[in-house]
Protein backbone atom coordinates (compact mmCIF):
# COMPACT_ATOMS: atom_id res chain seq x y z
CA UNK A 1 0.00 0.00 0.00
CA UNK A 2 1.08 3.61 -0.71
CA UNK A 3 1.69 6.45 1.64
CA UNK A 4 -0.38 8.77 -0.20
CA UNK A 5 -3.35 10.12 2.12
CA UNK A 6 -6.36 11.38 1.87
CA UNK A 7 -7.81 14.67 2.94
CA UNK A 8 -9.70 15.78 5.96
CA UNK A 9 -11.48 18.82 6.66
CA UNK A 10 -10.74 21.34 9.13
CA UNK A 11 -14.35 22.67 9.02
CA UNK A 12 -16.07 19.42 10.10
CA UNK A 13 -13.32 18.48 12.43
CA UNK A 14 -14.99 19.89 15.20
CA UNK A 15 -12.24 22.24 16.55
CA UNK A 16 -10.41 24.20 14.02
CA UNK A 17 -7.92 25.71 16.49
CA UNK A 18 -6.94 22.52 17.66
CA UNK A 19 -6.70 20.99 13.56
CA UNK A 20 -4.21 24.21 12.64
CA UNK A 21 -2.48 24.02 16.01
CA UNK A 22 -1.72 19.89 14.78
CA UNK A 23 -1.03 21.03 11.18
CA UNK A 24 1.78 23.35 12.61
CA UNK A 25 3.32 20.42 14.40
CA UNK A 26 1.63 20.71 18.01
CA UNK A 27 1.71 17.22 19.19
CA UNK A 28 -0.83 17.86 21.79
CA UNK A 29 -3.14 19.04 19.68
CA UNK A 30 -3.07 16.34 17.30
CA UNK A 31 -3.44 13.95 20.93
CA UNK A 32 -6.66 15.82 21.66
CA UNK A 33 -8.14 15.52 18.16
CA UNK A 34 -7.59 12.01 17.76
CA UNK A 35 -8.55 10.97 21.41
CA UNK A 36 -11.80 10.71 20.90
CA UNK A 37 -11.70 8.62 17.92
CA UNK A 38 -8.98 6.14 19.34
CA UNK A 39 -11.16 3.49 20.87
CA UNK A 40 -13.20 3.06 17.46
CA UNK A 41 -10.34 3.19 15.54
CA UNK A 42 -8.81 0.53 17.58
CA UNK A 43 -12.02 -1.93 17.51
CA UNK A 44 -12.09 -1.60 13.44
CA UNK A 45 -8.60 -2.85 13.49
CA UNK A 46 -9.39 -5.64 15.57
CA UNK A 47 -12.30 -6.26 13.11
CA UNK A 48 -9.75 -6.36 9.98
CA UNK A 49 -7.05 -8.45 11.73
CA UNK A 50 -8.48 -10.43 14.59
CA UNK A 51 -5.96 -9.60 17.31
CA UNK A 52 -6.02 -6.76 20.02
CA UNK A 53 -2.45 -6.99 19.55
CA UNK A 54 -2.60 -6.74 16.12
CA UNK A 55 -5.24 -4.01 16.69
CA UNK A 56 -2.59 -2.66 18.72
CA UNK A 57 0.39 -2.11 16.71
CA UNK A 58 -1.79 -1.35 13.21
CA UNK A 59 -3.53 1.94 15.31
CA UNK A 60 -0.10 3.36 16.57
CA UNK A 61 1.66 2.42 13.22
CA UNK A 62 -2.40 4.19 11.89
CA UNK A 63 -1.51 7.66 14.10
CA UNK A 64 2.06 7.86 13.17
CA UNK A 65 1.18 8.24 9.38
CA UNK A 66 -1.30 10.56 10.23
CA UNK A 67 0.65 12.70 12.43
CA UNK A 68 3.10 12.58 9.18
CA UNK A 69 1.00 13.56 6.75
CA UNK A 70 -1.36 16.02 8.50
CA UNK A 71 0.22 19.05 7.67
CA UNK A 72 -0.90 18.91 3.78
CA UNK A 73 -3.98 17.54 3.56
CA UNK A 74 -6.33 20.15 1.48
CA UNK A 75 -9.98 20.09 3.10
CA UNK A 76 -12.49 17.56 1.16
CA UNK A 77 -13.21 15.12 4.01
CA UNK A 78 -13.81 15.06 7.97
CA UNK A 79 -10.66 14.03 10.20
CA UNK A 80 -12.68 10.95 11.26
CA UNK A 81 -13.10 9.77 7.58
CA UNK A 82 -9.38 10.45 6.94
CA UNK A 83 -8.14 8.91 10.46
CA UNK A 84 -10.30 5.54 9.69
CA UNK A 85 -8.64 5.45 5.66
CA UNK A 86 -5.05 5.65 7.32
CA UNK A 87 -6.20 3.37 9.66
CA UNK A 88 -7.94 0.92 6.74
CA UNK A 89 -5.06 0.92 5.04
CA UNK A 90 -2.72 0.37 7.65
CA UNK A 91 -4.80 -2.71 8.06
CA UNK A 92 -4.69 -4.00 4.77
CA UNK A 93 -0.26 -3.43 4.68
CA UNK A 94 -0.97 -5.95 7.64
CA UNK A 95 -3.34 -8.34 6.46
CA UNK A 96 -0.72 -8.54 2.87
CA UNK A 97 1.82 -9.15 5.17
CA UNK A 98 0.42 -11.53 8.38
CA UNK A 99 -2.64 -13.39 6.49
CA UNK A 100 -5.49 -14.34 8.38
CA UNK A 101 -6.54 -15.57 11.73
CA UNK A 102 -8.24 -18.78 12.21
CA UNK A 103 -10.23 -20.78 15.04
CA UNK A 104 -9.76 -24.47 15.26
CA UNK A 105 -13.25 -24.84 13.57
CA UNK A 106 -11.49 -23.57 10.56
CA UNK A 107 -8.40 -25.93 10.25
CA UNK A 108 -10.53 -29.39 10.50
CA UNK A 109 -13.19 -31.51 11.70
CA UNK A 110 -14.55 -31.81 15.10
CA UNK A 111 -13.00 -34.63 17.48
CA UNK A 112 -15.86 -37.18 18.28
CA UNK A 113 -13.72 -37.98 22.45
CA UNK A 114 -11.50 -36.49 24.01
CA UNK A 115 -7.67 -35.92 23.20
CA UNK A 116 -5.86 -35.63 26.30
CA UNK A 117 -2.52 -34.97 23.95
CA UNK A 118 -3.80 -31.18 22.39
CA UNK A 119 -0.78 -29.47 22.63
CA UNK A 120 -0.57 -25.41 21.43
CA UNK A 121 0.41 -24.90 17.73
CA UNK A 122 2.64 -22.18 17.61
CA UNK A 123 2.69 -22.32 13.81
CA UNK A 124 -0.86 -21.18 13.46
CA UNK A 125 -1.92 -17.48 14.01
CA UNK A 126 -4.97 -17.49 15.77
CA UNK A 127 -8.18 -15.16 16.02
CA UNK A 128 -8.45 -13.45 19.75
CA UNK A 129 -10.70 -11.85 22.07
CA UNK A 130 -11.46 -8.57 22.21
CA UNK A 131 -12.00 -6.83 25.55
CA UNK A 132 -15.67 -5.49 25.98
CA UNK A 133 -14.43 -1.33 27.90
CA UNK A 134 -17.13 0.49 26.38
CA UNK A 135 -20.85 1.01 27.54
CA UNK A 136 -23.35 -0.82 24.57
CA UNK A 137 -23.65 1.21 21.33
CA UNK A 138 -20.64 2.91 21.67
CA UNK A 139 -17.64 1.35 18.95
CA UNK A 140 -20.38 1.04 16.48
CA UNK A 141 -22.67 -1.95 16.66
CA UNK A 142 -21.18 -4.19 19.40
CA UNK A 143 -22.15 -6.93 16.80
CA UNK A 144 -19.48 -6.05 14.44
CA UNK A 145 -17.04 -7.47 17.40
CA UNK A 146 -18.44 -10.71 18.27
CA UNK A 147 -16.33 -13.79 17.61
CA UNK A 148 -18.49 -15.29 14.43
CA UNK A 149 -18.85 -12.14 12.65
CA UNK A 150 -15.07 -11.36 13.04
CA UNK A 151 -13.88 -15.06 12.52
CA UNK A 152 -16.05 -14.82 8.90
CA UNK A 153 -13.99 -11.77 8.20
CA UNK A 154 -10.43 -13.62 8.30
CA UNK A 155 -11.67 -14.98 5.00
CA UNK A 156 -12.44 -12.38 2.86
CA UNK A 157 -9.23 -10.79 1.24
CA UNK A 158 -8.03 -7.53 2.21
CA UNK A 159 -10.17 -5.44 0.09
CA UNK A 160 -13.57 -7.18 0.93
CA UNK A 161 -13.15 -7.03 4.50
CA UNK A 162 -12.41 -3.45 4.26
CA UNK A 163 -15.64 -2.78 1.86
CA UNK A 164 -18.01 -4.43 4.46
CA UNK A 165 -16.79 -3.11 7.64
CA UNK A 166 -17.08 1.17 6.13
CA UNK A 167 -19.88 -0.17 4.36
CA UNK A 168 -21.80 -2.15 6.75
CA UNK A 169 -20.56 -1.49 10.39
CA UNK A 170 -19.57 2.19 9.86
CA UNK A 171 -21.72 3.25 7.56
CA UNK A 172 -19.72 4.89 4.88
CA UNK A 173 -20.81 5.56 1.37
CA UNK A 174 -19.33 3.58 -1.49
CA UNK A 175 -17.80 6.49 -3.13
CA UNK A 176 -16.53 7.66 0.35
CA UNK A 177 -14.88 3.74 0.51
CA UNK A 178 -13.81 4.15 -3.12
CA UNK A 179 -11.66 7.40 -1.90
CA UNK A 180 -10.26 5.49 1.16
CA UNK A 181 -9.18 3.05 -0.90
CA UNK A 182 -7.88 4.35 -3.63
CA UNK A 183 -10.52 2.44 -6.26
CA UNK A 184 -13.80 2.61 -8.36
CA UNK A 185 -17.11 2.85 -6.70
CA UNK A 186 -17.86 -0.10 -9.24
CA UNK A 187 -15.09 -2.14 -7.54
CA UNK A 188 -16.52 -1.53 -3.77
CA UNK A 189 -20.09 -2.27 -4.91
CA UNK A 190 -18.65 -5.58 -6.57
CA UNK A 191 -16.26 -6.21 -3.05
CA UNK A 192 -19.12 -5.65 -0.73
CA UNK A 193 -21.41 -8.14 -2.56
CA UNK A 194 -18.68 -10.90 -2.47
CA UNK A 195 -18.20 -10.15 1.37
CA UNK A 196 -21.61 -10.54 2.19
CA UNK A 197 -22.10 -13.79 0.31
CA UNK A 198 -19.24 -15.32 2.54
CA UNK A 199 -20.33 -13.70 5.61
CA UNK A 200 -23.75 -14.89 5.13
CA UNK A 201 -22.96 -18.39 4.27
CA UNK A 202 -20.48 -18.43 7.88
CA UNK A 203 -22.58 -16.31 9.96
CA UNK A 204 -26.40 -18.19 8.66
CA UNK A 205 -27.66 -17.54 12.36
CA UNK A 206 -28.29 -14.17 14.29
CA UNK A 207 -25.66 -13.29 16.60
CA UNK A 208 -25.23 -14.52 20.54
CA UNK A 209 -25.49 -10.80 21.19
CA UNK A 210 -29.01 -10.67 20.33
CA UNK A 211 -29.84 -13.75 22.68
CA UNK A 212 -27.82 -11.61 25.49
CA UNK A 213 -30.13 -8.60 25.35
CA UNK A 214 -33.07 -11.09 25.37
CA UNK A 215 -32.40 -12.93 28.02
CA UNK A 216 -31.54 -9.62 30.08
CA UNK A 217 -28.55 -8.83 32.90
CA UNK A 218 -29.87 -11.09 35.53
CA UNK A 219 -30.33 -14.15 33.61
CA UNK A 220 -26.99 -13.91 31.81
CA UNK A 221 -25.39 -13.09 35.15
CA UNK A 222 -26.94 -16.58 36.51
CA UNK A 223 -25.58 -18.44 33.68
CA UNK A 224 -21.71 -16.98 33.70
CA UNK A 225 -22.24 -17.99 37.42
CA UNK A 226 -23.38 -21.48 37.22
CA UNK A 227 -20.64 -22.39 34.43
CA UNK A 228 -17.98 -21.07 36.62
CA UNK A 229 -19.38 -23.32 39.95
CA UNK A 230 -19.54 -26.36 37.38
CA UNK A 231 -15.91 -26.33 36.57
CA UNK A 232 -15.02 -25.32 40.17
CA UNK A 233 -17.00 -27.93 42.03
CA UNK A 234 -15.80 -30.28 39.01
CA UNK A 235 -20.38 -30.84 38.81
CA UNK A 236 -20.58 -32.63 35.14
CA UNK A 237 -24.63 -32.59 35.74
CA UNK A 238 -24.98 -28.94 36.25
CA UNK A 239 -22.19 -28.05 33.17
CA UNK A 240 -24.54 -30.56 31.01
CA UNK A 241 -27.84 -29.01 31.42
CA UNK A 242 -25.91 -25.43 30.43
CA UNK A 243 -25.73 -26.69 27.01
CA UNK A 244 -27.36 -27.06 23.84
CA UNK A 245 -27.38 -30.27 22.07
CA UNK A 246 -25.10 -29.02 19.43
CA UNK A 247 -22.50 -27.13 21.37
CA UNK A 248 -19.00 -26.57 20.15
CA UNK A 249 -15.77 -26.12 22.44
CA UNK A 250 -12.61 -24.87 20.98
CA UNK A 251 -9.42 -23.79 23.09
CA UNK A 252 -7.17 -21.67 20.74
CA UNK A 253 -4.06 -22.46 20.43
CA UNK A 254 -5.07 -25.97 20.49
CA UNK A 255 -6.38 -27.54 17.08
CA UNK A 256 -8.30 -29.92 18.82
CA UNK A 257 -12.09 -29.22 18.96
CA UNK A 258 -15.52 -30.76 19.79
CA UNK A 259 -19.37 -30.54 18.78
CA UNK A 260 -22.31 -31.90 20.05
CA UNK A 261 -23.14 -32.80 23.50
CA UNK A 262 -21.51 -35.99 23.89
CA UNK A 263 -18.33 -35.05 22.47
CA UNK A 264 -18.19 -31.79 24.69
CA UNK A 265 -18.98 -34.15 27.74
CA UNK A 266 -16.45 -36.48 27.57
CA UNK A 267 -13.74 -33.94 26.88
CA UNK A 268 -15.28 -31.92 29.88
CA UNK A 269 -15.64 -34.43 32.18
CA UNK A 270 -11.84 -35.64 31.39
CA UNK A 271 -10.10 -33.04 31.98
CA UNK A 272 -11.21 -29.56 33.27
CA UNK A 273 -13.63 -31.09 35.49
CA UNK A 274 -11.71 -34.06 36.75
CA UNK A 275 -7.56 -33.94 35.54
CA UNK A 276 -7.02 -30.28 36.19
CA UNK A 277 -6.24 -28.53 39.63
CA UNK A 278 -9.01 -26.45 41.43
CA UNK A 279 -10.13 -23.66 39.33
CA UNK A 280 -11.09 -20.35 40.58
CA UNK A 281 -13.28 -17.64 37.86
CA UNK A 282 -13.94 -14.00 37.37
CA UNK A 283 -16.77 -12.73 35.60
CA UNK A 284 -15.75 -10.52 32.38
CA UNK A 285 -17.34 -9.74 28.90
CA UNK A 286 -15.40 -10.31 25.78
CA UNK A 287 -16.73 -9.93 21.94
CA UNK A 288 -19.68 -8.29 22.85
CA UNK A 289 -20.46 -11.70 25.13
CA UNK A 290 -20.24 -12.79 28.60
CA UNK A 291 -17.02 -14.29 29.31
CA UNK A 292 -15.39 -16.25 32.11
CA UNK A 293 -11.63 -16.12 32.89
CA UNK A 294 -10.02 -18.43 34.31
CA UNK A 295 -7.56 -19.04 36.77
CA UNK A 296 -5.45 -22.36 37.74
CA UNK A 297 -4.15 -23.76 40.88
CA UNK A 298 -0.27 -23.94 40.82
CA UNK A 299 1.31 -25.53 43.61
CA UNK A 300 4.86 -23.67 42.96
CA UNK A 301 2.83 -19.93 42.82
CA UNK A 302 0.75 -20.97 45.74
CA UNK A 303 -2.13 -19.36 43.89
CA UNK A 304 -4.26 -19.78 40.82
CA UNK A 305 -2.70 -18.44 37.76
CA UNK A 306 -4.79 -17.01 34.89
CA UNK A 307 -5.27 -19.69 31.97
CA UNK A 308 -8.14 -18.94 29.61
CA UNK A 309 -10.94 -16.41 28.63
CA UNK A 310 -13.85 -17.84 27.78
CA UNK A 311 -16.33 -16.11 25.78
CA UNK A 312 -19.65 -17.75 25.52
CA UNK A 313 -21.86 -17.59 23.03
CA UNK A 314 -26.20 -17.87 24.16
CA UNK A 315 -28.97 -19.09 22.96
CA UNK A 316 -32.16 -17.12 23.38
CA UNK A 317 -33.56 -20.12 26.17
CA UNK A 318 -29.88 -19.34 27.92
CA UNK A 319 -28.50 -22.35 26.98
CA UNK A 320 -24.57 -21.90 25.85
CA UNK A 321 -24.46 -22.73 21.98
CA UNK A 322 -20.11 -22.07 21.94
CA UNK A 323 -17.76 -22.10 24.32
CA UNK A 324 -14.19 -20.65 22.70
CA UNK A 325 -11.36 -20.82 25.74
CA UNK A 326 -8.46 -18.42 24.49
CA UNK A 327 -6.10 -20.05 26.86
CA UNK A 328 -3.65 -17.89 26.92
CA UNK A 329 -2.38 -15.57 30.21
CA UNK A 330 -1.28 -12.64 27.48
CA UNK A 331 -4.87 -12.31 26.98
CA UNK A 332 -5.62 -10.68 30.75
CA UNK A 333 -3.86 -7.53 30.55
CA UNK A 334 -5.81 -5.93 27.84
CA UNK A 335 -8.88 -6.69 29.88
CA UNK A 336 -7.53 -5.48 33.18
CA UNK A 337 -7.85 -8.75 34.96
CA UNK A 338 -5.18 -9.64 37.27
CA UNK A 339 -2.32 -11.99 36.66
CA UNK A 340 -3.38 -14.25 39.66
CA UNK A 341 -5.50 -14.83 42.69
CA UNK A 342 -4.61 -15.90 46.40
Amino acid sequence: MGEVLPVISATEAGDADLVARARAGDGEAFTRLVEPLRRELHAHCYRMLGSTHDADDALQDALLRAWRGLAGFEGRSSLRSWLYAVSTRTCLDAVASRGRRALPMDLGPASGHAVLDNPPAPDVAWLGPYPDDEPAGRCARRESVELAFVAALQHLPGNQRAALLLFEVLGFAAAEIAAMMGTSTTSVNSALARARRVVAERVPEPGGQRAVRLLGDARVRQVVADYATALERGDADLLVALLTEDVTWSMPPMRHWYRGIGAVTDFAVRVPLTSCPPWRHLPTSANGLPAVACYLWDEGAGAHLAWSIDVLTLRRDGRIAAITSFVDAGHFPAFGLPASLP
